[in-house]
């Protein structure tokens, strides 16, 4: 069973940085790429960053490029999310998300390659 744990998330002041983490269990992750997404209260569920099985592509979302960096350790089944210069905007729900085995060479950039999820960890940004 698929199971993905997301740690990281608190208040923080406005142009401050965090690190999210995503611990993968319950099947090997090398070979699937990995992604973090953020859903604010009343906003659509958006794909914030992503990443292919090797760390080779990632994919960003217009209002992340420059600021937010997503990483993987595959000897450590965990995907990180580095967010500097946060803004009160990026306040939302922030879950790790996970697609099927296959050695991709892009990062994928929708929703519907993603069909494992995380519980998510809250990120408030104060302003």
């Amino acid at each position: 069973q698929v199971q993905l744990v997301e740690s990281g998330g608190r208040l923080v002041q406005a142009g401050g940085s965090l690190r999210l983490s995503c611990a993968a269990s319950g099947r090997t992750f090398s070979n699937c790429a990995m992604g973090w997404f953020r859903q604010a209260p009343g906003k659509e569920r958006e794909l914030v960053a992503s990443i292919n099985w090797s760390g080779g592509s990632t994919y960003y979302a217009d209002s992340v490029k420059g600021r937010f960096t997503i990483s993987r350790d595959n000897t450590k089944n965990t995907v990180y999310l580095q967010m500097n210069s946060l803004k009160p905007e990026d306040t939302a729900g922030y879950y790790c998300a996970t697609t099927r085995p296959g050695n991709s060479g892009y990062a994928p950039n929708s929703v519907y390659q993603f069909p494992y999820w995380g519980q998510g960890t809250q990120v408030t940004v104060s302003s």
